[in-house]
């Protein structure tokens, strides 16, 4: 009898900590997993917050950038008309083709300038906005991140040469 009770220690513990030492192996602790899933879901929530902090822009702004927007989807929906006009309307659309086709070649190289300009300035325009914004993101973050471990609790020992490694490149 004393023997199983010593076996029984060995491998379940005194029996006070049997959750804690046993069944933790097999199934998770459902209020330390709560804990966690609940600072994840904070720590989400504030880099989220982080992200989306941005001045507010006046009347004038937003109507100008909601401007800038059309171009790209009304030459979108351009595009998908003029193949619904070849099929409802043929004769229209070869007119408006033939339209085009008088059209000279440095006028197209013209029109080629513009939107080439005008997409590159929105794109390069937008980018900025997003390094400002990331920027931005990154020192709220830094302000809203919880203090990092002093300098003398980090562990050193990742520092100190790998003997084993060294004797391996040495022979080499």
């Amino acid at each position: 009898m004393g023997l199983i009770t010593g076996l029984m220690t060995f491998l379940f513990g005194d029996g006070r900590n049997v959750v804690a030492e046993t069944a933790e192996v097999f199934r998770e602790n459902a209020e330390k997993g709560a804990v966690r899933a609940a600072d994840a879901r904070s720590d989400s929530l504030q880099q989220f917050a982080a992200e989306f902090v941005q001045a507010r822009q006046g009347l004038f702004d937003r109507l100008v950038d909601g401007l800038n927007r059309l171009p790209r989807p009304m030459l979108a929906l351009g595009t998908i008309w003029l193949f619904v006009l070849a099929m409802q309307k043929p004769d229209e659309f070869a007119r408006g083709m033939a339209g085009l086709a008088l059209v000279p070649e440095p006028l197209w190289w013209l029109m080629g300038a513009i939107v080439s300009f005008y997409f590159g300035a929105r794109h390069q325009a937008k980018g900025q906005e997003f390094q400002r914004a990331v920027v931005q993101s990154l020192v709220l973050a830094q302000h809203l991140a919880p203090p990092h471990a002093p300098l003398s609790a980090v562990d050193t020992s990742a520092t100190q040469p790998n003997a084993a490694l060294a004797e391996w490149q040495n022979g080499q």
